[in-house]
């Protein structure tokens, strides 16, 4: 059975649903390229990677902080359209892409993270700094689907 947590100030989960106009394979191509994130999502600064499977990634926001973590892919599946990473560092915890079909060839991809807050700063401001920090990430995320959309609409024109 699994341990229950306790809930914390510190903890956030996140759901987010983009609708895209491409068809799953590509943006599960867009998705699994992590390097290129920076390319077409502002809030991501820098991905430096270590190895096959890990790297550094560094993100900044509206707020004026710095998140930096290491993921390392704990998942990768083409065939299910599922890519997942672990973090550690300034968050601890996980992410999830899963991408599906949508409409006529088009896609939803959804993500999902689960993480522990370890940044000083954000730590020391959790009670008070909480609304700012998931306006700041809905923030981000609004800027990574516009990015991501962009993206594939470049990639494959008249989509």
């Amino acid at each position: 059975m699994p341990r229950r947590r306790t809930p914390s100030v510190h903890h956030y989960r996140f759901h987010d649903e983009w609708v895209l106009p491409a068809p799953p394979d590509a943006v599960y191509a867009a998705l699994e390229d992590g390097e290129g994130y920076p390319a077409w999502w502002p809030q991501v600064r820098y991905v430096e990677p270590a190895d096959g499977i890990s790297g550094t990634v560094r993100f900044r926001s509206l707020l004026p902080y710095e998140l930096v973590i290491t993921a390392r892919e704990s998942r990768r599946d083409p065939a299910a359209r599922v890519l997942e990473i672990v973090m550690t560092g300034d968050l601890e915890g996980w992410a999830r892409w899963t991408i599906r079909p949508h409409g006529a060839g088009g896609s939803v991809a959804r993500f999902e993270q689960d993480v522990d807050v370890r940044k000083a700063l954000m730590r020391r401001l959790a009670l008070p700094g909480r609304p700012l920090f998931l306006a700041n990430h809905a923030w981000m995320m609004r800027a990574g689907r516009r990015g991501l959309r962009a993206l594939l609409e470049r990639r494959s024109p008249g989509i």
